[in-house]
């Protein structure tokens, strides 16, 4: 997952994000609201974590401004105010939870998993779909109960098909879901990694196809996998990538 976090209190901001990336999560950081909402308007993140007493702007605002751009983007709201007019104030104006400071790092992480559950219409953290389950607390995959050895990289593409299951997710999606918009190459990278994943699976499964290729839109996953012919007509075909690129992808 990605998260952005918009916090102009420096350590609780490290904090934060220090949280995050031992979880396993990408995490930006900004320190103005406005730095914030520029971030969300380039950027697909899976939650936002916001103060409310930014040195620019009431976090109030920026909530405002995130929804009436459309952004359904679950938010979580931290803040040292905790009466309840300040709380319904805050989900009136677009909220998905609200955290009041001083808290946990384990409470913040458990409510960063329900929000994106509850943004995705997953009901739990593991998400199955027939023989394949990828646990996003664990972040592990296993089909028929085995555990699949995943980089990162592959780890992260199977978690948002997950989490998108059901949608067609585009290649540029993919990309700034693993590289967070740094040093992105390629758009054939997806490709590589899909073939990856799809022979590591296929060996564990016994032939299942899970990941299926829409052409020219990207990809997205099954909810009924069927086997892969060894030698079907759409047998992978992948440009050969330059070793920069090549390192990208371990």
């Amino acid at each position: 997952m990605r998260l952005l976090v918009i916090e102009d209190e420096i350590l609780i901001a490290r904090g934060i994000r220090s949280a995050c990336v031992d979880e396993g999560f990408a995490c930006h950081t900004a320190q103005t609201g406005s730095e914030g909402l520029e971030m969300i308007k380039f950027y697909d993140y899976d939650a936002v974590i916001l103060d409310l007493g930014l040195p620019d702007m009431n976090g109030v605002v920026i909530l405002e401004r995130i929804r009436n751009s459309k952004k359904k983007t679950p938010v979580i709201v931290l803040s040292g105010l905790s009466t309840v007019d300040d709380k319904v104030r805050c989900l009136s104006a677009g909220a998905d939870d609200y955290l009041t400071k001083p808290f946990s790092k384990i409470e913040l992480l458990a409510r960063i998993y329900a929000i994106v559950r509850r943004a995705n219409c997953l009901h739990s953290s593991v998400i199955t779909i027939g023989p394949l389950s990828i646990d996003l607390v664990n972040r592990i995959v296993t089909i028929y109960g085995s555990e699949i050895s995943l980089t990162g990289k592959e780890y992260a593409i199977m978690e948002l098909l997950g989490i998108k299951k059901g949608s067609i997710i585009p290649k540029e999606t993919f990309l700034n879901h693993i590289y967070g918009g740094l040093d992105e190459p390629d758009l054939k990278i997806v490709d590589v990694f899909i073939c990856k994943l799809r022979k590591k699976m296929a060996a564990i499964s016994g032939g299942l196809n899970f990941i299926e290729t829409i052409w020219g839109r990207g990809y997205t996953i099954k909810e009924n996998p069927e086997v892969r012919a060894r030698n079907s007509a759409d047998k992978d075909q992948v440009e050969p990538l330059s070793i920069e690129e090549l390192k990208s992808a371990s």
